[in-house]
């Protein structure tokens, strides 16, 4: 028995010492199984973005939204279900893109005394000296895993200042390391103007009800979760409407949602390139 013992111990032993570190696993094991499809990083396997990088993705997107009041119909993470939509449809577009998790925690206002959004419950805020800290180590660990391109872009007006002095500073930084890594703000993501501009140009016309919300921000948001606009509540209770817009049917204003990040995807992109173009002048 004793030496029965004795040899379990020792095959144990072996096999243990024969399996991947689990914290630490071999950099270069094969992936196991097929890729899923998808630009978000969060949704893939450490493996999948590895070989997604290998094959080609080596530009990846930086988004901020949110965690605010929208009035009475929007989830108060408005902004990251914009961006959730928009940023697939940037990285499909331009085929070498993925997506880092969207950043939800970004200034909303002053915490103590509340101000702005932070009146409200359910927003979250955060100041601009650890919204900036976030972005920074955000950057700087997809530099370390070697993106050659790194895009900021941000959904929510509080957000861009943050956003381009980041690029900025980091640029500067990736320089003097001699880092292969680009980084820039593209602004012509966030031109909520130029889009109520083409919105009327195509026909929508709104008139302000006074609320955190609009036709575009509801549309962008049907056309990826209809819960988010609070859809079937509203049908309920006879006000699925916003700014003297009807939103019935459902169906058209999810199409409009399309639309609508088509032509912002149109002008990010054409953004992107003439950010990164400026560098090979």
């Amino acid at each position: 028995m004793f030496r029965i013992c004795v040899l379990g111990l020792i095959v144990s032993t072996s096999l243990v010492a024969d399996l991947p570190d689990p914290v630490s696993p071999d950099p270069d094991s094969p992936r196991r199984c097929e890729a899923v499809d998808t630009v978000f990083i969060e949704d893939m396997t450490w493996m999948e973005v590895r070989d997604a990088m290998a094959g080609g993705k080596d530009t990846v997107i930086v988004a901020t939204g949110g965690i605010e009041q929208n009035g009475p119909y929007l989830v108060t993470g408005k902004h990251n279900v914009v961006l959730r939509g928009a940023t697939e449809v940037i990285a499909r577009r331009m085929g070498n893109v993925l997506v880092a998790p969207i950043v939800p925690f970004v200034p909303e206002g002053d915490i103590d005394p509340p101000s702005v959004h932070m009146k409200y419950p359910g927003t979250i805020s955060v100041s601009e000296e650890t919204y900036r800290s976030l972005l920074t180590d955000i950057c700087m660990s997809l530099e370390v895993h070697g993106f050659r391109r790194i895009v900021l872009i941000g959904d929510s007006g509080g957000n861009q200042e943050g956003l381009q002095a980041v690029a900025l500073d980091l640029a500067s930084r990736f320089g003097d390391k001699g880092s292969q890594t680009e980084i820039r703000f593209v602004p012509e993501f966030y031109d909520y103007a130029e889009l109520a501009e083409w919105v009327e140009s195509q026909g929508i016309h709104q008139v302000p009800e006074g609320l955190h919300d609009d036709f575009v921000m509801t549309a962008m948001m049907m056309a990826v979760d209809k819960d988010s606009v609070r859809t079937k509540q509203r049908i309920k209770a006879g006000c699925f409407h916003i700014n003297g817009v009807n939103l019935a049917p459902a169906s058209k204003t999810v199409r409009w949602g399309e639309s609508i990040f088509a032509h912002r995807a149109d002008r990010t992109v054409a953004g992107i390139e003439k950010a990164f173009a400026a560098d090979a002048e």
